[in-house]
């Protein structure tokens, strides 16, 4: 397979489908929060974390001990996860106990799994 066997060798612009495009094209500001989003995701350890937390749901000491971090990188991490609104807490006494924030993220997490998983 040649390296410019996928490249586009007509001249002519299908306008109106680059039209279309354009005018479901979102502002600039929604691409900058999704690839922040995205951004964040992209951690070997946030990624563990959700895949915990995609388990059940769980408290600091919990998710240090699965996985065998201190509490305080974890805390950090959360914060940052919570920040994003892709974890959400809830107390229980003197308890924190950590989730994922909604179906949405519990869905985009396990799709993101099924196709790492389905390409090995």
């Amino acid at each position: 397979m040649s390296k410019n066997e996928f490249v586009c060798d007509c001249n002519m612009i299908h306008q109106e489908v680059v039209n279309r495009t354009l005018s479901k094209m979102p502002e600039a500001d929604l691409f900058n929060k999704l690839a922040e989003f995205f951004k964040i995701l992209g951690d070997t350890t946030r990624a563990k974390i959700l895949f915990a937390l995609d388990q059940n749901e769980m408290c600091v000491c919990d998710i240090a001990n699965v996985l065998n971090m201190s509490k305080s990188s974890i805390s950090h991490q959360l914060g940052t996860l919570r920040r994003m609104s892709i974890v959400k807490c809830r107390k229980e006494g003197k308890e924190v106990y950590y989730m994922l924030d909604d179906d949405h993220v519990k869905g985009l997490f396990e799709l993101g799994m099924e196709h790492i998983e389905h390409k090995n």
